[in-house]
């Protein structure tokens, strides 16, 4: 009954959100059996451009360290904010949802070329925080029953707790400021007098995950017409004459 159950709530994930999330859990799972070593995961330019281990380009984004309460931390955050994002402002807009994970991917990496960030898959996840924080300005949140506040302030209080963890804040202000990048651009910027959509997402990103709409100004032909169909009990006769 436990797995039947399991097995239902992760169909029921939406797909970005489950390909991530099973991604990042996989990866963990890999380095905690020594399959393979966060060496050969993290993010150094070096590798990535005169090696041509283009691999780490994504896999730095996958790895959270080893099990423990950060990892899981981590994944609570990371499940939670993506679902609800994805099950929210972009239901039935995957392509976008997609390209905002390409926008604020890139972004992240062009950062890490100047900087000896070696994994950042935490900023990944405060920029899917600071998103959804700002599309909802308005709910109230509870932190471990300790702090309450409106959801905007979540990912500086998110900041704030992996300061008292001892944790280098820089990773944190990184997912803040590409998710502020983000929202400025998709919400605010578009709204300004004079201001229009920056961001665009590719056609072929549309085509390859968005369900394509049914044109309404389609018109069947006659013999496509419910009603001018034949009735399942002629074609019974039809099939089967007497």
């Amino acid at each position: 009954m436990a797995y039947q159950g399991f097995a239902q709530e992760f169909l029921g994930m939406p797909a970005v959100t489950r390909a991530y999330t099973t991604a990042c859990v996989l990866t963990t799972a890999a380095v905690q059996l020594e399959l393979i070593t966060p060496f050969q995961l993290y993010f150094n330019p070096d590798l990535i451009f005169r090696k041509f281990q283009i691999w780490r380009l994504i896999t730095n984004f996958l790895f959270f360290g080893p099990l423990g309460f950060s990892f899981f931390f981590n994944m609570i955050f990371l499940y939670r904010y993506c679902r609800m994002l994805e099950e929210g402002s972009f239901r039935g807009r995957t392509a976008d949802f997609v390209f905002m994970f390409l926008f604020g991917g890139f972004l992240m990496t062009l950062f890490g070329l100047f900087a000896s960030l070696f994994f950042l898959g935490q900023a990944f996840t405060i920029m899917l925080v600071y998103v959804w924080s700002r599309r909802n300005p308005y709910i109230r949140m509870n932190f471990f029953g300790l702090l309450n506040f409106q959801a905007p302030f979540l990912p500086w209080v998110l900041m704030g707790f992996s300061l008292l963890l001892g944790n280098s804040i820089i990773i944190d202000l990184l997912g803040i400021a590409v998710g502020h990048i983000y929202y400025f651009l998709e919400d605010v910027f578009p709204n300004q007098p004079g201001g229009k959509k920056l961001l665009l997402t590719p056609s072929f990103l549309k085509m390859v995950f968005d369900t394509p709409e049914e044109d309404p100004n389609y018109n069947p032909l006659p013999e496509d017409h419910p009603e001018n169909q034949p009735r399942d009990q002629d074609q019974n006769q039809q099939h089967h004459p007497e």
